[in-house]
Formats: C-alpha cells, structure tokens, sequence
C-alpha cells in the first residue's frame, strides 16, 4: 500500500519550493535600528555588538541614503547622550537642539522619504538609567507619561513620523495621543512598545547607549517593576488592547526569538499592525556563535527572521536587516 499523497513532492527541488513557499522577507519588512551619537567623523563599533556601529550626523546621512538604496525605507532613531546632559528628570530630552532632534532633521535632510521613527523613553537621558522619574525608590508613572508626552510632541515637531514610546508606563499611549493632537499632530504616528518584557537578553543595547540601571540606594536595581514579567502571556493581550483602545497605530513585541507565541497571540487578535524587535541580545549571540564557528551565520540569520514573520510580525526591528537585504540578493 503506497500513499496517495506524498508531501516531498513539494519539496523535490529549489523550484517547487520557491513556488509554493508561504513565508517571503523582504527588505519592505525591516524598520531599520540606529545610534546616534554626539561629535564628527565617528563610526564608532559597538564592543558587544560586533559590525554595529554609533553614528555621528555626518556618518547618519550617509547611512541613510545607503539604506534607502538597498530598499531599506524606515529607521528607528536612537541617541547616546553624554553623562553631563544627564539627569533625573530628562530634561535634554526636551531641547528643541538636542541630539534626536538634530538627528530627525539629519535623516530628513539626507532623505526626504525615509520614514523616521523615534525612541520616546527617559533611560538615555537618566542620571539612574531608568525609564521613568525615580522618586524615593519608586518609579512615578504618571509624571512620566506627561513628561514623555512632551518628548512626543518634541520630536514630532523636529520631523518624526513615528513615536516609539519603550517605557511601559500605564497610560502613556492617551497622553502622548492627546498631546499630539492638541498641538495638531493629528499624522504622527504611535508605534507602541505593547508588550516589552524584563528581558536578559538587552545587556549589548544598553552597553551602546550606556543607559543601564545604576547601583545606587533607594533606585530600583532593574525595571521589573514596568517592564513585564516574561512568565506572562494573557497580560501581552491587556497591555495591547490597552495602548490601541489610546491610539497607538502599530504595536511591538520585545524581545523576539523568545516570544514568538505573544507575536502569535496578538496579531491573532487585533487589526492594527504588529511589529517584532530582534534585539541586541540576539543578534550579540548569533555574532559570537558565528565568529567561534559554531553555527552559519547567514542561514541562522534569514532562518531567525523568516520565523518571526511567520509567527505573524508586519515588521521587523532588526540589527541584520542589512545582511538580509545583501542575502536576499
């Protein structure tokens, strides 16, 4: 007895399943992560991030217009502040000349197409590296959403099409929405960090921006007080539903490889877009498993990313989006 339908027969050459492949990247999937940082002339590598790099604005322009070249059509802006900009209020992140601001105009300058979103969080302007004001040991939620409202209307107003807000306080998402329209930023969008979970797996991101928690007394030692617990699944669908029932136009799970079944989960339940963060954890361990010759660096990276837009990701946040472009040929 044979069977009468045989599976390989879908699989007998490159052809057959190039035709009947379900899953296709392309470069329109990748929003494209990059750091800035203060000075000239500096492309500066990024120690645990191997083939990454901090960009001053000169070298930002001419980035940008590569990306565009390869396809690569959207970026999400990321700034180093110095120490001395620092402090616990975040009050740099308000100055109409400040780095992202600048930083904005720089990408719109050097390409007026390229979709510019933005980084809203305090962490890379706190003296404590947090993602919130830090008051007697707590981490104060409602003066922070109103102080990142103003972060919002800040870099809307130098430019950006997107606000990525990456703070996980409650409510932020309604202040940043009616913040902006009451300025009439009625087409800036949200792209809200629905679900970002207390992850490990964001060591090499902070080492590039230097904006990890510092070991003082009375602050938190960590952000598991905002950020979510990564046991947690039906809370991803609370906190998504929430910031779209406020506005937000796409929604982000972060980390990526990890919560492939939250990606699932949400883009199974809602009708907005649904974007996924391969973060620099990830992309650190690919790195270093490549150099040591332990894995393929090139198929685990289209393997890895194959897997999040199947698991239903519109976009993708990734540090290869390069690579994949250059591997898709």
């Amino acid at each position: 007895m044979y069977p009468l339908k045989r599976n390989r027969r879908l699989r007998t050459n490159e052809s057959i399943r190039d035709l009947v492949r379900e899953t296709i990247i392309s470069p329109k999937d990748f929003l494209v992560p990059l750091f800035v940082t203060e000075g000239k002339g500096i492309k500066e590598e990024i120690a645990s991030m191997p083939d990454y790099y901090r960009l001053s604005l000169d070298y930002l322009g001419a980035e940008v217009k590569e990306l565009w070249n390869m396809g690569l059509h959207a970026v999400l802006l990321f700034v180093k502040v110095p120490e001395n900009l620092k402090d616990n209020k975040g009050t740099e992140a308000l100055n109409d000349d400040g780095l992202m601001q600048r930083a904005i105009k720089t990408v719109k300058d050097a390409c007026p197409g390229m979709l510019v979103m933005t980084d809203v969080a305090m962490d890379p302007y706190s003296s404590f590296g947090h993602d919130g004001i830090v008051e007697n040991g707590q981490i104060l939620n409602d003066e922070t959403s109103e102080f990142l409202a103003e972060m919002s209307v800040s870099h809307a107003l130098a430019g950006a099409d997107f606000v990525a807000p990456s703070d996980m306080m409650d409510g932020r998402i309604l202040s940043i929405r009616e913040a902006l329209e009451d300025e009439g930023l009625i087409n800036t969008g949200i792209m809200s960090y629905s679900a970002k979970y207390a992850s490990a797996f964001y060591g090499p991101f902070r080492d590039a921006l230097d904006s990890a928690p510092v070991d003082v007394k009375n602050v938190p030692k960590d952000k598991k007080t905002y950020q979510m617990d990564y046991a947690n699944r039906f809370e991803a669908l609370k906190e998504t539903e929430m910031d779209i029932d406020e506005g937000a136009d796409i929604v982000m799970v972060k980390p990526g490889l990890c919560y492939l079944d939250i990606v699932r989960e949400i883009r199974n339940e809602v009708d907005v877009p649904v974007a996924v963060y391969q973060v620099s954890g990830e992309y650190a361990m690919v790195k270093a498993a490549a150099e040591k010759g332990w894995l393929d660096h090139d198929a685990v990276v289209m393997e890895q990313l194959t897997a999040m837009k199947r698991a239903g990701a519109n976009i993708i946040a990734s540090y290869f989006a390069k690579d994949a472009v250059r591997l898709l040929g």
